[in-house]
């Protein structure tokens, strides 16, 4: 492609600093490559990247390709003596700090399976060494979904901490949980769960190279970090806390060593452009903030460090190189904020700021700033949305057709749906993908079958991802024109994990359910449940006008509930969840029930069952 071709001598490829960091320190890898599951399932392949190191084929954008190159140096690595990190195991990097009798973990990957095998190859290197503390730097699924690889519940009672951030628990279990369903079908997309890995499929996601699709799990933490400044020692380990909330996650921290000299950045800065909001969904981050933080980071720890490193990407060594690493960073959020906020102000779309906007040529040239895992275009959007939200201020915008029904109307004001395709089929010969896919896109949506239709889709789908830099583009590209081609995948990780479920609060467990209420089929029913929690509290559900709300005590019911429940709090949460139903556990003799079961069955019949293979590229 001609622009893969214009990749190449626009940027500076033989620069190899980044490929001699991430091999820097290079102790040794697995000698098996395939790590399994309890079924003996792989949820992890090292060598499944091993053709990054031919040359890039024209299929792959060059820059993505060599960031990709670099993702999948695999095995352990010394940072400086005493901090070590396992690279290539997942899509995160797991590092260990020794300490005077075991090692500290800091986020332990997103599988059980995969961080089992990162810990046993730090062992296998470095000695049997006790896990004798965990840290999550924030809230995402892949810097604490391994954690039972690592340790056990039974050995954090016992006295080993558990660190994370202020509010760590309570975001972790919201984001996999009221919109876990969507966020895990869009995930699929974003990390190319489909694709098969090579030229022209998977290359990588940008930030790593895929997810792992082991066992994820969570262990509560013990040990809250709730300001800036806070100083822990664990096994002799001093660590000095930074907090960044509502950076590249709701709760985050970044973390100084000052007995190494060493500073761990989260994933508040790694080796490329980060999500403002991220394709798979998301809440959007403030750039402002993440600005002000980064520079805080710098004033804080810049004069007595000597490293940096951060959980997904390779350490970038000598202070010097640090700081303006960092500054870079800083600049980059800091300018794309800003920027898009002048622009705005002048009266300017999303898409209109995202087509011109142009980053300075300092920060263009900086391969860490690169839109691998964010992008320029879609960041530029999410700033808009936090300031202006989804209207762009013209009223032919404000109640638009829904797809289908606009999708409809524009096939038949464009001819039908053979002349769009015929006329589509020019513009593709013409290299104007883009125009393509958006045109097609009408197509399918008024007429989902057409088979000319799908297919040119596809072919448009697949050529623009050969062209992105961007790893989740390149795969939300290629993997909309696979399931065009083969029909949905579906969503083959899930982060709702027991363990998640099982922290989650009442309070939570309750709103889950609300959302799940099938409004219009239920906007004629008023019930009341009470819940009595044996040594615990009341909790009065009423459903009214498709609405369930939940009150602690008696509630605000009139004459009475229509059915109440005693029972266990365990049990009231397996209802909640799905996993029984009050009148088994009453036949059980685990609960009782005044008032009959009829009331019960009709309520939680309005309850609708999240689709996790809903469409995305078909109505």
């Amino acid at each position: 492609m001609a622009n893969n071709e214009a990749v190449r001598t626009r940027f500076p490829f033989d620069d190899t600093t980044d490929l001699d960091d991430a091999r820097r320190g290079f102790l040794g890898t697995a000698q098996e490559p395939l790590i399994r599951d309890a079924n003996g399932g792989v949820v992890w392949d090292l060598e499944a990247y091993g053709f990054l190191a031919r040359t890039c084929p024209a299929t792959a954008n060059p820059s993505l390709w060599r960031q990709s190159r670099q993702c999948c140096e695999h095995g352990l690595f010394e940072v400086v003596e005493g901090i070590y990190q396992v690279r290539g195991f997942d899509l995160s990097n797991m590092t260990v700090i020794e300490g005077d009798q075991g090692i500290l973990v800091i986020d332990p990957l997103l599988s059980a399976e995969t961080a089992a095998a990162a810990l046993g190859l730090y062992r296998s290197i470095r000695g049997d060494r006790p896990v004798t503390g965990v840290l999550y730097t924030h809230s995402h699924a892949d810097h604490f979904g391994g954690v039972r690889g690592v340790i056990t519940g039974r050995e954090v009672a016992a006295g080993v901490p558990v660190i994370a951030p202020q509010g760590f628990l309570t975001h972790a279990v919201n984001e996999n949980i009221y919109a876990g369903t969507a966020m895990a079908r869009r995930a699929a997309y974003m990390y190319g769960a489909a694709l098969d890995k090579g030229p022209q499929g998977q290359i990588g996601a940008g930030l790593g190279p895929t997810t792992s699709t082991g066992t994820v799990g969570l262990i509560p933490p013990t040990v809250d970090i709730t300001r800036t400044g806070q100083t822990e020692i664990v096994d002799g380990i001093r660590m000095v806390f930074q907090l960044t909330p509502g950076t590249e996650a709701p709760a985050e921290l970044n973390i100084h060593f000052p007995d190494h000299a060493a500073l761990c950045m989260a994933e508040n800065a790694t080796h490329n452009l980060h999500n403002l909001l991220t394709l798979r969904g998301a809440e959007v981050r403030d750039p402002h903030e993440w600005a002000r933080y980064l520079t805080e980071a710098i004033e804080l720890f810049g004069a007595t460090s000597e490293v940096a490193f951060a959980s997904h990407h390779w350490p970038v060594w000598g202070r010097e190189r640090m700081v303006r690493f960092l500054s870079e960073q800083r600049d980059l959020y800091a300018y794309l904020h800003d920027q898009t906020v002048r622009m705005l102000n002048e009266g300017m779309t999303p898409l209109e700021i995202a087509e011109q906007i142009e980053l300075p040529p300092m920060l263009e040239k900086a391969w860490h700033a690169h839109g691998y895992y964010g992008s320029v275009s879609h960041n530029t959007k999410a700033v808009y949305q936090k300031y202006m939200g989804w209207f762009d201020g013209n009223p032919a915008h404000l109640w638009e057709h829904p797809p289908v029904e606009a999708a409809r109307r524009y096939v038949e004001f464009m001819g039908g749906a053979d002349e769009v395709v015929r006329r589509a089929r020019t513009s593709f010969g013409e290299g104007d993908f883009r125009w393509v896919v958006q045109v097609v896109n009408h197509v399918l949506f008024a007429q989902p079958d057409h088979a000319q239709a799908r297919a040119l889709q596809a072919d448009a789908l697949e050529q623009l991802g050969y062209g992105c830099e961007n790893g989740p583009w390149r795969n939300f590209y290629l993997m909309g024109a696979y399931e065009l081609r083969h029909g949905s995948v579906g969503t083959p990780t899930v982060t709702a994990s027991p363990d998640v479920l099982s922290a989650l609060t009442l309070e939570q467990l309750f709103d889950a359910l609300a959302i799940r209420v099938d409004g219009p089929r239920s906007w004629n029913a008023d019930i009341t449940v009470r819940w009595n929690v044996r040594d615990g509290d009341r909790v009065t559900m009423r459903l009214r006008n498709g609405v369930l709300t939940h009150v602690a005590g008696h509630g605000p019911a009139v004459g009475g509930p229509d059915v109440e429940v005693c029972l266990d709090e365990a049990d009231l949460r397996a209802v909640l969840l799905g996993g029984t139903a009050p009148a088994k556990l009453a036949e059980q003799g685990r609960a009782e029930i005044t008032g009959g079961t009829g009331k019960l069955a009709e309520l939680f019949g309005y309850l609708d069952r999240p689709d996790p293979d809903f469409a995305i590229v078909t109505p």
